[in-house]
């Protein structure tokens, strides 16, 4: 039996529905375009949005969020996205700002909501003694709960269909979470009080010593935009010393000169470097948010023990 050759309308036809085909199967596998304020925010969207996201940040590994000023190129970075992810707490305070002038019109996501803020007094600068709002809130893992858990809901605001997903992603990641602190807590618990003493570059661990019982000491505040004064910094050396801390920490953000000035004075090692508000790089130590904890946890905990 001898089949007809296809009409052309029936050619046509099937072009057309294979056309649609093809499209829809491209947006389904299209990454939403996120980007985030900063190194650490992009990890916790990573995980999060897994394999449907392209997440992109603003300040990178090693760059300190408090003295960055954004340019043209962010602006763009930023109008291309479909979420736009910060911390709040005024801790990137050129965001709004960024957003606004790149004329912005997607889903913005604020990480730390729901996180109960600590207060905190500015030890430097036109500010001295003022009490401030601590931004670094990711450093009490409880908080990453949070953080977690809303940057999936926006994610699936502006991706319905990868609902499930990133609930799903925010669940796993939230049970290591849980996991990491308690054993970190543990660890704290089993030293004295009195040991639980350190001296790091600025006052970016205010979170992290209230979970753990953990007084920490910092010759800059909050923000490293502003030096401390010469009598902060006596008083500083003079509690080292009665206080006999044995290690002071740089962080990777940091000069690195001011720390180790303060621990050749009061008598000091300088310890290893801690990441506070930027990971590492990718070949790193601390190139992921648990990796970062772990790192600092190890070192502030050998330090502690020789205290």
């Amino acid at each position: 039996m001898t089949r007809k050759p296809l009409e052309t309308g029936s050619l046509t036809l099937f072009a057309l529905i294979a056309s649609v085909w093809f499209t829809v199967q491209a947006r389904a596998t299209e990454r939403i375009p996120v980007v985030a304020s900063f190194s650490i925010l992009g990890d916790l969207v990573q995980v999060v949005g897994g394999d449907r996201v392209k997440v992109s940040t603003l300040v990178g590994p090693d760059a300190d969020a408090h003295e960055f000023t954004p340019s043209p190129a962010h602006a763009k970075m930023v109008l291309g996205a479909r979420v736009f992810v910060v911390n709040g707490l005024n801790f990137e305070p050129w965001a709004q700002k960024l957003a606004k002038s790149a004329g912005y019109q997607g889903e913005t996501v604020v990480a730390s909501l729901g996180v109960k803020p600590r207060q905190g007094a500015t030890q430097s600068g036109h500010d001295l003694g003022r009490a401030a709002t601590d931004p670094h809130a990711w450093q009490d893992p409880r908080n990453v709960l949070l953080y977690v858990r809303n940057i999936a809901a926006g994610l699936a605001k502006a991706d319905p269909g990868g609902a499930t997903t990133y609930q799903a992603n925010a669940a796993a990641y939230a049970r290591q979470l849980k996991d990491f602190d308690a054993q970190a807590k543990a660890r704290f618990d089993a030293l004295a009080p009195a040991q639980r003493k350190v001296i790091t570059s600025h006052d970016a661990f205010g979170y992290l010593a209230a979970r753990y019982g953990i007084t920490m000491l910092a010759p800059e505040g909050m923000n490293t935009d502003s030096g401390p004064s010469a009598k902060h910094l006596a008083a500083l050396i003079r509690q080292i010393r009665s206080e006999k801390i044995k290690v002071v920490f740089l962080e990777n953000m940091n000069d690195p000169r001011l720390i180790s000035q303060l621990g050749k004075d009061a008598g000091a090692q300088v310890g290893a470097t801690l990441y506070s508000d930027a990971l590492s790089k990718a070949d790193g130590v601390a190139p992921s948010y648990l990796k970062m904890m772990e790192h600092n946890l190890k070192y502030l905990l050998q330090a502690m023990q020789s205290n």
